[in-house]
Formats: C-alpha cells, sequence, structure tokens
C-alpha cells in the first residue's frame, strides 16, 4: 500500500484526524460514580487520542473538530495543542456545548466500571461536509476516523461518508470500527460501520466487535472473508495480539514491488490476495493500570511504523508497544516509548518478544536501556 501526499500544499501533515474530544473526569479515588467526591480533569477522544500519540512520537499530526465557545472547549483547543496537535481547524459553536464525560476508576472488563456520557447536542454533532474545511481535513499523508463520529448525528455520518467515498488524490484513509451500540439509534448502525470500512485502507476492529456488531464467528480469516475490501485489515484479539491481513493497491501492484518508490513513500510488504493472515504479532505482557485509550495508542504505533515504511510484522509490534505505554498509566494518553527503544524492542526475536513484560514507567528507559536484555 501506497501512503501518498495531497500535493505541495504547505499546510500538508503526516496524520489529520477528525473526530469528537470530550472533557474526561477521572475519578480521585475508586468508587461509583455516586461515591466519589472529586475528580481531575483530562481530555479523552479516539481520534484527538491517536493524534497526540502520533504528535508525541514525533510525527506531524493535525485534529479537526468542532467545540463549544466555552471553558470546556478552550480546555480541549490547549491540552490537545500542547502535544504539538496542530488545532487552526477547530471550529468553536457558540450554541452548543462542548461535551463531557464522567468514569469510574476501574477497568472497562469490569463489571462496576460506569460511564456516563453527556455528549448529546454537542458541538461536535454538528460537524458536517458544508462545516468542516475539507482542504484541511484532506492535507494529510493519512486520514484517520472512526465508527463513533457516524454515530453522532446524520451530519456526522453525512461528513463520514463524504470522507470515505473514492476520489482521486485522497490520503489514505485509516478507519477504527470503534462499535459504541450505546451510540447508535436505531438498528443501522453495524451496517454503516461495514459500509464505512469498506471503504478505508487501513481498517482496525477487534475480533470482539465483528462478532457483536455484525455475527461474524470463526475468527480473523472468516472476518477477513466479511471485508475483503479494505488493503490492510488489521484483527485485534485482546491478550491473543494481532493479525494483519494485505492485500496489495492499485498504487503498488502499479509500482510493481514492495519497497519503498523513488519518492520514499512506504509501501505494504507481503501483500498478496490470500486469505491467510500476512502478519502477526503476539500481545505483550503487560502489568495493567487501565485498558482506556489502548485502542487508540495501537492505531497510533502501527500508522506511525506504517509512515516510517516498516514491515508489517514491525507495525505490528510497535502498536502493541504504544498500547502498552498507554496501559501501564491511568489516563487515556502518555508519552510514547522513545523511538530507539521502540524499534529495539519490535526487533526482538520471537522468544525474546513473547517473554517481554512491560510495567509502569518503563517507556522512562532510556536508549542505553534499550540495548538491554528485557527480562521476562
Amino acid at each position: 500500500m501506497t501512503v501518498t501526499g495531497t500535493g505541495n500544499a504547505p499546510d500538508v501533515v503526516d496524520v489529520v484526524a477528525l473526530g469528537e474530544s470530550m472533557v474526561t473526569f477521572l475519578p480521585a479515588r475508586p468508587g461509583r460514580l455516586a461515591d466519589v467526591p472529586s475528580f481531575h480533569r483530562s481530555i479523552g477522544g479516539a481520534e484527538s487520542n491517536v493524534a497526540c500519540a502520533l504528535a508525541a512520537a514525533g510525527h506531524t499530526t493535525r485534529w479537526v473538530s468542532r467545540v463549544g465557545a466555552d471553558g470546556f472547549g478552550d480546555h480541549l483547543v490547549e491540552a490537545i495543542g500542547a502535544y504539538g496537535v496542530d488545532v487552526s481547524h477547530v471550529r468553536r459553536d457558540p450554541s452548543r456545548p462542548t461535551g463531557v464525560y464522567f468514569r469510574t476508576a476501574g477497568d472497562r472488563a469490569d463489571d462496576a466500571h460506569e460511564v456516563a456520557y453527556y455528549r448529546a447536542g454537542s458541538a461536535a454533532s454538528a460537524m458536517s461536509p458544508a462545516g468542516v474545511d475539507l482542504d484541511a481535513v484532506r492535507a494529510g499523508r493519512v486520514l484517520h476516523l472512526s465508527g463513533i463520529t457516524a454515530a453522532l448525528s446524520p451530519d456526522c455520518l453525512a461528513l463520514m461518508r463524504e470522507l470515505t467515498a473514492p476520489r482521486p488524490g485522497r490520503p489514505l484513509i485509516s478507519f477504527d470500527v470503534n462499535h459504541r451500540p450505546g451510540l447508535w439509534r436505531g438498528r443501522y448502525g453495524p451496517e454503516v460501520l461495514l459500509d464505512l470500512a469498506r471503504g478505508a485502507d487501513i481498517v482496525f476492529v477487534g475480533e470482539d466487535e465483528a462478532e457483536e456488531a455484525w455475527g461474524v464467528t470463526g475468527g480473523p480469516a472468516a472476518i477477513r472473508e466479511a471485508l475483503p475490501e479494505p488493503p490492510v485489515l488489521i484483527l485485534k484479539k485482546g491478550a491473543a495480539g494481532a493479525v494483519a491481513f494485505c492485500r496489495p493497491s492499485a498504487g503498488d501492484r502499479a509500482a510493481g514491488a514492495a519497497r519503498a518508490g523513488a519518492d520514499g513513500t512506504p509501501r505494504s510488504p507481503g501483500c498478496d490476495n490470500t486469505p491467510r493472515p500476512a502478519a502477526t504479532a503476539p500481545a505483550l505482557k503487560v502489568d495493567v493500570v487501565a485498558t482506556t485509550g489502548a485502542g487508540d495508542a495501537f492505531a497510533a504505533g502501527f500508522l506511525s511504523a506504517t509512515l516510517r515504511g516498516l514491515p508489517l510484522t514491525a507495525r505490528l509490534r510497535h502498536g502493541h508497544l504504544m498500547a502498552a505505554a498507554t496501559l501501564t498509566t491511568p489516563g487515556d494518553l502518555t508519552s510514547p516509548p522513545p523511538r530507539p527503544l521502540a524499534d529495539r524492542l519490535a526487533a526482538l526475536d520471537a522468544p525474546a518478544w513473547e517473554t517481554l513484560r512491560l510495567g509502569p514507567g518503563w517507556t522512562d528507559a532510556d536508549a542505553e536501556a534499550a540495548e538491554e536484555a528485557p527480562t521476562p
């Protein structure tokens, strides 16, 4: 797969991410929302999480959205901009509020976990094809989207259809399915997500999501059979790791080889049209602090390695490493591992990778520490 630019416009960036971000309130201590006396303010949003992680990893990124003309909107723009993300195309809405949500401290997999969203009628739900700067959205080598945006409103869905429609010179479309049943009104959400995924170039979906949304069981091969269109399909299997299916895009076939072209644009090696995975990567052993944001971090790690033209297995491993950085911290966002450390760990042989264990603070290791043998 070729990662293409959008011309010589001065505002071209590596990755543009479009979607809603909300102010997140994290409890000061564990317990039911009814019992927690105070909260710490943070930020949360699938697409902006990816933009922030990529910016922290050294890529140029832009976040496009709408927020209210209120203090929470100020906080989101300032906080996301502080990561080095271009926020100049975030529009302010004087008549709609910025979305907020509260969550408990527990793991999302815990039955006691609670999340309270206050996003209905938010500024971001008013995004539309006419309400965003489409040139700014498309001025990236990669455009990252998620299924959450499509569920916010009919206008947001129209925007998603516009951005994923085939057109000459469009950026590489990265799409995280992010199935959220509670956001969809009616039963048509799964069909919409499947349709949008079919129009993307890179798709991230969990095995559990595919079963819940589309009723697809039988493992990765069955999901690939149900979704054969995307040139790259990443199946996330939780603790079992991730697999990548890959088929050559038209641009790669024209290039005639799975290697970086003369212009340096990365291509996807190992792509063919067979139903077997082109690459696999077991998940890392991680001392989990919180799971929130791990999927976004995985996408950021995979996209970072894609922009660098790394092999598919390395892309999956970089996804796992970026996810591990988030899993070992309490919030949605954290500093990614230094690139020399990430590259060193991603290049480990299979036995060393499978015995590697990461805990809180592991990303603070310097490049010299990265040369040390990993501790099982």
